[in-house]
C-alpha cells in the first residue's frame, strides 16, 4: 500500500508547479484517501488561477434578445414567435468562463463534494466553486480529454490532469448504476503516474544526465521495417559513454507464480531484452555501452524481483522500487540505480 503522503510527492515531480510557495503545506497535511489529496491540491490550485483571473473562451450563444447583437436568426425568430415579445433571435459570440477547462474543473468539483471526504475539504472547495457560477456542468461520461494547450492556458495543465485521475482513476460505477470514488488510484492510472514520476525524478535531480523517452529504431538487415511495432521506451538515460534503458511497471502482481515458483514475467523480459539488443546494435560502430533495467514497483508479496543479468553482453537488471515508506528511502532507492549504473 502507497502511502497517500508519497503520492503527493510523485505528483509533485509529475507536476512541478506542485513545488511552488502556495502548495508548500499540502506536503504536511493528513489524508485519509487519494481523493482528499486531490481536493486539496485542486482547491489551492484553483485559488491561485482565480488570482490570476480565470480563462476565457468566446462562447457562441443564440437566444431571443431585444437589443440586436451578432447575427439575426431570421427563421428561428419566426418560429419562435419572438417578434410578439418585441424581440429577435440572435447570434453572437460571448467572450465568458464557462470555457470547456473551467467546466471540466467545476465538474470535477461537483463529484469531489459528493463524496466521502471530511468537512474541511470540502470547504475549501466550496470557497472557489462560487467563481464558477455562470459555468456548466458536463457529463464525466463523455469528457473530451484532447485539450490543446498554449501560453495563455498553460496553467490549467496540471489542475485539469488532477481533474482527469478524479474522474478516470479514482471513479467507480457501482452495479446499481451509483457512482462513487475509490479510496486510490486505479492501476492504469498509478501506472502512468509511476512512469511520469520516475522520469521527471531523474531528469530533476540528474542535470548532466540526458532523460528521454526516445524510440528504438530496429536494426533489420534489409531496412523492411513495415508492420514492426513501435519501440518506445519509457525512459533512456545516457551518460558519456552509458546508456540505461528503464522500462518502468506497475502491477498488482509484478511475478508469475506457478504452483508456489516464482518467476519474471516473460513478455516483459522480452520486452527489455529486445530494447537492449537493438539500441546496442545501433551503436555497434561505437564505444557505447548499453544496459536495461525492468523497474517494478513494489507490492506485498514477501519475494520481490531484484536480480541483474549478463545477456548477450549486455547489463539486464529486474529491480524493485519501494513506494511503500519514507519518501527520502525511495529518493535513496532512485539515487541508488544512478550510482550502480554511471557511478564507477
Amino acid at each position: 500500500m502507497i502511502p497517500i503522503q508519497n503520492i503527493y510527492y510523485m505528483l509533485s515531480y509529475a507536476f512541478q508547479v506542485l513545488k511552488e510557495q502556495g502548495y508548500k503545506d499540502v506536503a504536511t497535511e493528513k489524508f485519509d484517501n487519494t481523493a482528499e489529496l486531490c481536493a486539496a491540491i485542486l482547491s489551492k490550485g484553483v485559488a491561485i488561477q482565480i488570482k490570476r483571473g480565470l480563462g476565457r473562451d468566446y462562447i457562441k450563444t443564440t437566444e431571443p434578445i431585444s437589443l440586436l447583437r451578432g447575427r439575426i436568426e431570421i427563421s428561428e425568430s419566426i418560429k419562435t414567435r419572438s417578434i410578439y415579445k418585441r424581440q429577435v433571435v440572435c447570434s453572437y459570440d460571448e467572450f465568458s468562463e464557462n470555457s470547456y477547462m473551467n467546466k471540466i474543473i467545476k465538474t470535477t468539483i461537483m463529484l469531489l463534494l459528493r463524496s466521502d471526504i471530511s468537512n474541511t475539504f470540502k470547504k475549501e472547495l466550496r470557497k472557489v466553486l462560487v467563481f464558477f457560477e455562470n459555468v456548466e456542468l458536463l457529463d464525466i461520461y463523455s469528457i473530451n480529454w484532447n485539450i490543446q494547450y498554449n501560453k495563455n492556458n498553460q496553467t490549467y495543465r496540471m489542475l485539469l490532469s488532477v481533474c482527469y485521475l478524479v474522474i478516470k482513476g479514482l471513479l467507480q460505477t457501482n452495479t446499481d448504476g451509483t457512482t462513487r470514488l475509490m479510496d486510490f488510484l486505479d492501476e492504469q492510472r498509478m501506472s502512468r503516474l509511476y512512469e511520469k514520476f520516475i522520469f521527471e525524478y531523474f531528469r530533476k535531480e540528474y542535470t548532466e544526465i540526458s532523460v528521454s523517452a526516445s524510440q528504438i529504431p530496429w536494426m533489420v538487415d534489409d531496412d523492411e521495417r513495415s508492420l514492426l511495432p513501435t519501440m518506445q521506451s519509457d525512459i533512456m538515460l545516457e551518460y558519456r559513454n552509458n546508456i540505461l534503458i528503464i522500462d518502468t511497471k506497475y502491477y498488482s502482481n509484478n511475478m508469475q507464480v506457478y504452483y508456489d515458483v516464482y518467476k519474471l514475467h516473460s513478455s516483459h523480459l522480452y520486452q527489455i531484452f529486445t530494447y537492449v539488443k537493438n539500441k546496442d546494435a545501433e551503436l555497434i560502430d561505437t564505444s557505447y555501452k548499453v544496459s536495461g533495467m525492468l523497474l517494478y514497483a513494489g507490492t506485498d508479496r514477501e519475494i520481490q524481483p531484484n536480480n541483474t543479468y549478463m545477456m548477450s553482453g549486455n547489463k539486464i537488471s529486474v529491480k524493485t522500487l519501494d513506494l511503500n515508506c519514507e519518501f527520502s528511502k525511495i529518493k535513496e532507492q532512485l539515487n541508488t540505480i544512478i550510482l550502480e549504473n554511471f557511478v564507477k
